[in-house]
C-alpha cells in the first residue's frame, strides 16, 4: 500500500430539520390545540484514531465528507429523525489542522480517542412550544440550524520511540532490519527509502521498541531539498535520535572522517533550522560501516574529537550485526528509565505521588522492597 502522510478534507455536517407549525384537528375535539413537532439533529462528522490503520491514503481520494441533513418536524407531536453520524478512522498519531487558519485542532495521538471535526445543526422547534395562557394557537415555529463547515489538513506523525536519523545510504535501512521485523527495500545506491519505516525491536518477551525509519536527509532540507524534510514530522514524537553515520568512504582522495563530520554537522543544522524542539531531542552518534574501516577505534576517537562529541557513540556494522546488540540493550535502558520518568511526572499531575513513602527510590521512580 503506498503511504500518505497528509491529505485535505472538507467536512460539511448536516443541517438541522425545521420545526412544524400545526394544528390538531380531530373529529370531536374542537380546538385540538398546536401539535408541530421539532425538526431532527443534523448528522455530526466525528474522527477516530484506529491502530489498525496505518496511512491516509483514503482521504486522498475522499475529499469531501457531507452529512445528510435532519428530518423536519410533523404534525400530531411527531418529531423529525436525527441524521446519521459519520465517523472517519485515522491511524494512530494523526494531527488534525484548520487548514485556513493552520491552527492545530486535535491530536489523535492514542488508540480509541475520538473529536468532533463537525457538529450537526440542531433542529428547529415546533409551535408546541410557544403554546402559552396568553397564546393559545401558536403560528410561530423555527427553522433548523445549519451544520458546521470546515477545511481540514490531516497530518501523520507515526508513533515510534527510537528515530533514524542520517544521508542517504548511511545504511538506516539496513539496520531497522537487521533489528527489527521491518523489511524496507535495500541497494547500494542513495534514495533507496521513499517512505518511512516502522519496526519493532523486541528485547524480551515484555520489553521492545519501536524504531522508525524515514528517507535521508541532505543539505538544503529544511528548504524543501531531497525527501527527508517532508518526513521530519514522523522524527517528532520519539525520544531519542540516532543518527547514523557512514564512516567509510568511497573516494581515496576524501579523508572519510572529515566527510563524515561535514555531514553530521550538516544534518544538525538542517534540524535546528526546521524545528528546535526537534534539534533538542537527545542525539547519539551511531558510527556504521566500520565492517570495511581498517582501524574502527581510531576513526571513532578522530571523529569524537572533531565533533567535539559529549553525547553516546556507539560503533556497529548494521550489515553484519556487529555492535547492534550492544546499541539495542542501551537503547532499551535508557527508553525504560525515560518512561518510569514520565510515569512519575504523570503521577505528580494527578496527585499520587508519594515521595515520603519510604520505599519509593527516587533514583529509580518506582516503589522497591526497602521497608516492606
Amino acid at each position: 500500500m503506498k503511504f500518505v502522510d497528509e491529505a485535505t478534507i472538507e467536512v460539511i455536517a448536516g443541517k438541522g430539520g425545521n420545526g412544524a407549525a400545526s394544528f390538531r384537528r380531530e373529529k370531536f375535539i374542537p380546538k385540538g390545540g398546536p401539535d408541530g413537532g421539532d425538526g431532527g439533529r443534523g448528522g455530526s462528522i466525528y474522527a477516530v484514531a484506529d491502530r489498525n490503520i496505518n496511512t491516509l491514503i483514503d482521504f486522498r481520494y475522499a475529499r469531501l465528507h457531507r452529512g445528510k441533513n435532519g428530518e423536519n418536524g410533523r404534525g400530531s407531536d411527531q418529531y423529525g429523525a436525527a441524521a446519521p453520524d459519520i465517523t472517519l478512522r485515522v491511524p494512530v498519531g494523526t494531527v488534525i489542522h484548520d487548514a485556513d487558519t493552520n491552527e492545530q485542532l486535535f491530536d489523535l495521538a492514542h488508540h480509541g480517542m475520538q473529536v468532533t471535526l463537525a457538529a450537526g445543526g440542531q433542529g428547529g422547534m415546533g409551535n408546541l412550544h410557544f403554546k402559552s395562557s396568553v397564546n393559545r394557537a401558536p403560528r410561530q415555529f423555527t427553522y433548523g440550524k445549519e451544520g458546521e463547515q470546515r477545511k481540514l489538513r490531516l497530518e501523520l506523525k507515526v508513533l515510534a520511540d527510537v528515530g533514524l536519523l542520517g544521508m542517504p545510504n548511511a545504511g538506516k535501512s539496513t539496520l531497522i532490519t537487521r533489528i527489527s521485523n521491518a523489511k524496507p527495500k535495500i541497494a547500494d545506491y542513495p534514495f533507496t527509502t521513499l517512505h518511512p519505516n516502522l519496526g519493532v525491536v523486541r528485547t524480551s518477551p515484555s520489553r521492545s521498541f519501536v524504531v522508525a525509519d524515514i528517507p535521508g536527509l541532505i543539505e538544503g532540507a529544511s528548504e524543501g531539498a531531497g525527501l527527508g524534510h517532508l518526513f521530519l514530522r514522523h522524527l517528532s514524537r520519539t525520544r531519542v535520535l540516532l543518527h547514523l553515520v557512514d564512516v567509510s568512504s568511497v573516494d581515496p582522495d576524501q579523508d572519510p572522517v572529515q566527510e563524515a563530520a561535514n555531514n553530521v554537522r550538516a544534518i544538525a543544522e538542517e534540524l535546528r533550522k526546521y524545528d528546535a524542539d526537534l534539534y533538542a531531542k537527545p542525539r547519539w552518534l551511531v558510527l556504521n560501516k566500520l565492517d570495511v574501516v581498517s582501524d574502527p577505534q581510531d576513526v571513532q576517537a578522530q571523529l569524537c574529537r572533531e565533533l567535539d562529541w559529549q553525547g553516546p557513540v556507539f560503533a556497529i556494522s548494521a550489515l553484519s550485526g556487529e555492535g547492534t546488540q550492544a546499541l539495542i540493550w542501551a537503547l532499551q535502558d535508557y527508553l525504560d528509565e525515560e518512561k518510569g520518568r514520565e510515569m512519575v511526572e504523570q503521577d505528580k499531575k494527578e496527585g499520587i505521588y508519594m515521595p515520603e513513602d519510604p520505599r519509593f527510590d527516587e533514583s529509580r521512580g518506582d516503589l522497591t522492597d526497602a521497608g516492606q
